[in-house]
């Protein structure tokens, strides 16, 4: 037995048109979807933002600047006068100070020129007459006589000070000292380990006597000299 189908009942005869509509249909919703824009109310209006109200505000105009005028041109100086001096002034005549073959030429004498000592000084080791010590004047070697007198000297005023002995210092003393043009002793210089040891070199230089000075060209000078003088404990 055949089945009878109907044309009318036919299904698939308008399924590509049904199919091209819903989707049509649901492109259309998609777009209408992703087009549509939500606002939030805005309750809150600045007024400060009026365009109009700003316009509306009055512009202050820049005021002109007005410049100080420039200042008045200094008045012109007053005119001197100048007063002539009536008094007349003598002038001054230059004589020649050349001589003439009328004048007669006086002949001067030689002018002598006094010779000005100079106050050197000379070591005692190149001086040509040594000073003389107090009992070297018949010496045939004077400079040794006065190196000898001198250790004598030393070893008779000799004395250790206590302060030094008690504190054990002991060193030599260098003492330079200059015999002056009059044969005394002066400007003495001490170098030393000790204070106390230069203070007693001192004493023993002081008591030093008068010597006959030193002469160099028969002249009498200042005579610079130095000795050691050794400080040590037995």
């Amino acid at each position: 037995m055949e089945t009878k189908k109907s044309p009318k009942a036919d299904l698939r005869r308008n399924s590509g048109l049904y199919f091209v509509l819903g989707l049509a249909l649901v492109m259309a919703l998609v777009y209408v979807a992703l087009e549509w824009k939500t606002y939030d109310e805005v309750n809150n209006y600045d007024i400060s933002m009026d365009v109009e109200e700003l316009l509306d505000e009055e512009v202050p105009m820049t005021e002109q600047i007005k410049t100080p005028p420039p200042p008045p041109p200094p008045a012109a100086p007053e005119v001197i006068e100048v007063v002539e001096d009536e008094e007349e002034v003598e002038e001054t005549i230059i004589e020649s100070t050349e001589t003439s073959q009328e004048e007669e030429i006086i002949e001067v004498d030689d002018v002598v020129v006094e010779e000005v000592e100079e106050d050197i000084d000379v070591p005692f080791a190149v001086i040509e007459d040594v000073p003389v010590f107090p009992g070297c004047e018949g010496a045939s070697d004077k400079r040794a006589c006065f190196n000898e007198m001198m250790q004598k000297h030393i070893r008779k005023n000799f004395r250790y000070p206590e302060i030094a002995q008690e504190m054990g210092i002991q060193g030599r003393v260098s003492v330079m000292f200059t015999i002056q043009k009059d044969g005394s002793i002066g400007n003495i210089r001490l170098r030393g380990p000790d204070k106390n040891l230069e203070a007693e070199a001192r004493r023993i230089i002081e008591r030093l006597p008068k010597m006959t000075p030193g002469k160099q060209r028969g002249r009498a000078v200042r005579v610079p000299f130095s000795i050691p003088i050794m400080f040590k404990l037995q």
